[in-house]
């Protein structure tokens, strides 16, 4: 088995978990009694954990080991899910979110994402990262569906069987820890050639050398706009959907089911977009209508209507991910490309972990959806600054 058919295998299999947990993460906690502000703080101490991890894997792993650093993960994410899946305590649920590997959003977490892609450039040329990244977010994406689907059947299927709603859960999230075990197994095979070929190269501030002023200058403005993506985590909008329509889990399922499909679609469309207009054009451009498109999903009358904007905002939501990540690889050098990841993952993690903190205040009423508001408004702020700043520092037609 190639390095690049592990890479997106291991891709496949995490996304699956992260799907699976963005439907029952939430209304588990809600089911142990947990209130909306609590169940935002337990998120917050995730997403906050999760990035000092990736802060700190990330911006060894080209001189530590690629492959030692993605098994790192693995055991982290096995011990969180575990912990979630037997305790209903909160000092062990905090302890775990805090220390463990686990992504209410389901979106990437940990250190997987960005060292993968790091491993994924050293074998791709400019012209066919795009395209590989495209492929590779669609994988993740047809994965996730399919895990929120998975765990909506799950659920109802053995509440339906006489299992009790907190076991039924507790069920799913223990499938998330089985996966990383498979996930470790797959990581364990990966050759010498997923390493970087000069590990010493670069030494600087956070594993970063010439590249350090527009990374983390791309890192803030990442920031912002996963700060806004926080009160629209997948794990959330299912949340709001229960409380606003008060949709079963089956139903909830269904959505991010279709909704992963139809985001997976648009990540193929950004490849043929980005060869004429350029990554960063794409990315903007692309992105301001979906974000125009979440803000209408609260003002509609009805649960259908909520759901077929929310499907329509999917087809256009993700087509800025694999230009984004294209556009990072192509701007530092191979030797950076972890740390570069690694750092511009973890902004975008900073900015997750912060936003449920005010998850009780947002959802106090859900009939007026002030979470899809905020966080879209945000969005085509962050938007626009980007095309700003990439005109400004001349990187706006970056493809290499």
């Amino acid at each position: 088995m190639t390095d690049l058919a592990i890479l997106f295998t291991t891709r496949s299999l995490r996304m699956f978990a992260y799907g699976l947990l963005a439907v029952v993460l939430a209304l588990h906690l809600h089911s142990l009694g947990f209130s909306n502000s609590i169940i935002g703080t337990l998120f917050a101490l995730t997403m906050a954990g999760d990035t000092m991890i990736s802060l700190y894997l990330t911006t060894r792993a080209d001189r530590f080991g690629r492959k030692r650093t993605l098994l790192i993960g693995c055991a982290l994410m096995v011990g969180a899910s575990l912990a979630f899946a037997i305790s209903g305590d909160f000092w062990v649920l905090v302890i775990a979110a805090t220390i463990g590997v686990l992504s209410p959003s389901g979106n990437e977490i940990g250190p997987f994402l960005p060292v993968e892609q790091a491993a994924l450039s050293e074998k791709l040329t400019a012209e066919r990262r795009v395209g590989t990244f495209a492929w590779y977010n669609l994988a993740g994406y047809v994965a996730a569906a399919i895990g929120a689907a998975s765990a909506g059947i799950i659920a109802s299927t053995l509440q339906s069987n006489g299992w009790l709603v907190v076991a039924s859960y507790r069920f799913v999230i223990a499938v998330h820890a089985v996966i990383g075990l498979l996930m470790f197994l797959f990581y364990f095979r990966l050759s010498a050639k997923a390493e970087t070929s000069s590990p010493n190269a670069t030494q600087g501030f956070l594993g970063l050398g010439r590249s350090k002023r527009i990374v983390l200058q791309l890192s803030g403005l990442f920031a912002i706009d996963a700060f806004a993506g926080g009160f629209v985590m997948q794990s959330l909008i299912a949340y709001w959907f229960h409380l606003r329509w008060g949709a079963s889990e089956l139903q909830l399922g269904m959505i991010l089911l279709f909704g992963n499909l139809f985001a997976g679609a648009s990540a193929l469309m950004a490849a043929k977009i980005a060869k004429r207009f350029g990554l960063v054009n794409t990315m903007v451009w692309t992105h301001i209508p979906s974000n125009c498109l979440l803000i209408l999903v609260p003002l509609m009358p009805s649960f259908e209507l909520a759901v077929s904007v929310l499907l329509v905002r999917f087809c256009l939501s993700q087509m800025d991910v694999p230009t984004r990540q294209a556009y990072v690889m192509s701007v530092v050098n191979p030797e950076e490309r972890s740390a570069a990841g690694g750092v511009t993952n973890v902004a975008r993690s900073v900015g997750v972990a912060t936003s449920p903190l005010l998850l009780g205040t947002m959802m106090a009423n859900p009939k007026l959806g002030l979470p899809l508001i905020f966080a879209g408004g945000l969005k085509i702020c962050y938007d626009l600054s980007l095309l700003w700043l990439c005109k400004r520092t001349g990187f706006q037609n970056s493809t290499h």
